[in-house]
């Protein structure tokens, strides 16, 4: 896979998102089931076409564009499915729409072709051993696309209930937006720093004062989805459980990760020290 050049490596990524999308739309419809775990088994069939292709390629990092491409996918196949949209379907579209191109972008911007992967997945793959195929599929694979269903949950809800609109919803969604202009700030911060880097920690913008930023506007994405729901429906509360998975998925998994891997840098501890985690505030020294 080394030598295949980037532009073929995005054909490939094509096909494959192709193939994974054909399989999970022709699931769901022909699921018999209630469309909430239709749009469950579908989600799980699709990401186990995306796994098996990563081990034909023998490369974890063929799923990483699946964290974004999965919530555009459901939002249109929704949308598509609705003759009249409403106010608050609308809006949950133009969240979902902007947070999922934004975030697809930046992973082709970055995206290394075929021959990289991702360095979280080669340290898994190093550790585990034998043990690594099922780590890639429940770990990296299915573990992620079950919090990411979550999150969208709300979404789905709210163009099958056909909710009506209320202020609640309207701030939510503003929360959810910008979080996508927070991280899309952070990440032209970070192409830039890598570009011209002046020192081991990115020290300018948002990032100077969070080490985080774009997994704060992560978080906030999808905390403003479901409490826009909530608003609207607070019978349907625990649908929040999309947000609070992807909270720990951040605060127990990438950001220990990240950290203790900045941590091998010299003076990590005084810029940890002098950064907050997640919120870009001033932190008193």
């Amino acid at each position: 896979m080394k030598n295949i050049n980037r532009a073929c490596s995005f054909v490939i990524m094509t096909a494959v998102y192709a193939a994974a999308i054909a399989a999970g739309v022709v699931s769901y419809i022909f699921l018999p089931f209630d469309f909430w775990l239709n749009l469950l088994l579908a989600d799980i069939i699709a990401t186990a076409v995306t796994f098996l292709f990563s081990l034909i390629f023998g490369n974890a990092s063929v799923y990483d564009p699946y964290w974004s491409v999965q919530p555009i996918v459901i939002v249109i196949g929704f949308a598509i499915g609705t003759k009249n949209l409403n106010t608050v379907q609308l809006l949950a579209m133009i969240a979902v729409l902007l947070w999922g191109v934004r975030l697809t972008a930046n992973w082709a911007y970055t995206f290394g072709g075929m021959g990289h992967q991702d360095w979280r997945y080669t340290m898994l793959q190093k550790k585990t051993g034998k043990a690594y195929p099922i780590v890639n599929f429940v770990g990296i694979h299915l573990v992620p696309t079950l919090v990411v269903y979550g999150c969208i949950l709300p979404v789905a809800f709210t163009f099958v209930e056909n909710p009506a609109f209320n202020a609640g919803a309207a701030v939510f969604f503003a929360v959810s937006v910008g979080a996508t202009l927070l991280q899309g700030v952070a990440d032209v911060q970070m192409h830039r720093y890598r570009k011209n880097r002046t020192g081991p920690f990115i020290r300018s913008g948002l990032w100077k004062y969070s080490r985080h930023p774009n997994y704060l506007g992560e978080i906030l994405m999808w905390w403003g989805i479901a409490l826009a729901y909530v608003c609207i429906a607070p019978e349907r509360w625990y649908l929040i459980a999309g947000a609070v998975a992807n909270t720990l998925l951040f605060l127990c998994v990438s950001i220990p990760m990240a950290d203790k891997r900045q941590s091998r840098k010299e003076g990590f501890a005084e810029y940890k020290k002098q950064t907050r985690m997640l919120l870009p505030i001033w932190k008193k020294q």
